[in-house]
Formats: C-alpha cells, structure tokens, sequence
C-alpha cells in the first residue's frame, strides 16, 4: 500500500510510504524536503521493520522547542497508514 501524507510542524513537506498491507512491515520511506541526511539515514533504519515498533519507538520524539519532529511525523503517518488497511 502506498500512502501520502503532509507533515504538519516540522521542515519536511510530505513523507511518502510503502507498505506491506499483510504484515505490516515497512517497505520504503521517502521525505520531501527536511535535513537530507537525517531524513534518509531514518528512512534506512525503519525500512523492514514492523509499522507498530516504529510508531512505538518514534511517537513523542520532539525537534528542539518544537512539539513534533520528523520522526514523530514518520510515526503519526505511520498510524493513519495502519488506519487504512
């Protein structure tokens, strides 16, 4: 399945993500926009891994002052994703 969403709060736009509809395990991950290097390398780490481990792990994560990060966002698309299947 692939799903689009729009960050809200954080330098990212967009987080775009393929997943796998039977398991529920991450098959790719792509930001638009953000730090390039912290985007990818986060997107390398999740890519295989459980869709509920990754929210486990990612929701509440904060950028500096802000309330979210992209982390957080990954996790919040991540939830509205499972949502959809």
């Amino acid at each position: 399945m692939q799903y689009h969403y729009e960050t809200r709060g954080v330098c990212s736009r967009a987080i775009d993500i393929n997943l796998d509809e039977a398991t529920g395990i991450i098959r790719n991950v792509q930001f638009t926009g953000g730090c390039n290097g912290n985007t990818k390398g986060l997107s390398a780490m999740v890519v295989g891994q459980p869709a509920e481990e990754v929210i486990r792990r990612l929701k509440g994560i904060r950028c500096g002052m802000r309330p979210t990060s992209c982390p957080d966002q990954l996790a919040e698309a991540l939830t509205e994703a499972l949502e959809q299947i």
